[in-house]
């Protein structure tokens, strides 16, 4: 893509909040979006809101409304879905805010005056919007964390796991403190911080390899980490950082997401970064 084209982002919050993503960033979301200078035409974010839990529990009230107010800061616009209630058949009842067809409008509506369209649901519902959009000669791109539609990652022009976006999710600190120096926590990619990232090479019989995670927001079709404009970086692990008796025989492979926490060892007498106390996050399956 051409720098300053025109983005649009459509976000199905309740799929990616249910779906791995509770606590993602909005504001790294439209830095991700807005790589290679492209500019946020449309912000949308589709989200449920229980008016009559509001009306009787006031901390969902203020905390839903505070979380409303953090969105549209990043100059979303927030879209509300009101919760429906309904009986079935044994008398319980059971609450639905299904805001697809809301997004699915919005989204082909709009795309009128976008060139790239990027869709933050793991639903298959999404299929049919996803052609239609290419259809009219837009990029779509799919962000998402657990329990994405295979059909969704198939038919969409990049499915990016939300999971490698660098802090688009927090990640649990399980540092040694003292690692941290005089208080502050390393930034993503730094010595000391925890990271995500892909195995792209497994050398089965010397039991070693190399992670690559991406060490920056920026433009991500640039994968050879050895190009000056790569925002990739890659990393050496030993078999021996691997936690919980991980399946070697299955690496390298795409499909798994990793956690690990960069540390610097020597090895052959130099001192080198490497990725340690390394912990299967997730596993796509095949596409």
């Amino acid at each position: 893509m051409s720098s300053f084209a025109k983005v649009g982002v459509f976000v199905d919050n309740e799929n990616i909040r249910r779906n791995g993503g509770f606590g993602m960033r909005y504001d790294i979301l439209r830095n991700f979006a807005c790589r290679g200078n492209a500019e946020p035409i449309r912000l949308n974010a589709y989200v449920s809101f229980d008016r009559r839990r509001a009306e009787k529990d006031s901390d969902y009230r203020i905390n839903i409304n505070k979380f409303f107010s953090s969105i549209r800061d990043t100059g979303f616009k927030v879209i509300e879905k009101e919760v429906k209630w309904f009986t079935n058949e044994d008398g319980t009842e059971f609450g639905k805010a299904n805001a697809d067809l809301d997004m699915a409008v919005d989204a082909l509506l709009q795309s009128e005056n976008l060139e790239r369209v990027i869709m933050a649901t793991g639903d298959g519902d999404f299929v049919q919007v996803v052609r239609a959009l290419q259809n009219k000669g837009c990029r779509v791109e799919v962000i998402a964390f657990d329990n994405v539609s295979q059909e969704l990652r198939r038919e969409c022009d990049m499915f990016m796991s939300g999971y490698l976006i660098p802090d688009l999710l927090p990640v649990k600190d399980r540092r040694d403190p003292a690692r941290a120096g005089s208080g502050g926590r390393p930034g993503w990619g730094e010595v000391g911080s925890r990271v995500r990232g892909t195995c792209y090479f497994y050398k089965q019989d010397d039991s070693f390899g190399f992670m690559k995670f991406q060490k920056k927001i920026g433009e991500i079709c640039i994968v050879d980490s050895r190009e000056k404009e790569s925002p990739y970086n890659t990393i050496y692990f030993n078999k021996a950082a691997l936690q919980n008796n991980f399946d070697l025989s299955e690496l390298p492979s795409r499909n798994y997401v990793f956690e690990f926490t960069i540390k610097e060892k020597s090895i052959r007498g130099e001192t080198k970064p490497v990725a340690d106390e390394i912990d299967l996050l997730y596993k796509y399956s095949n596409i």
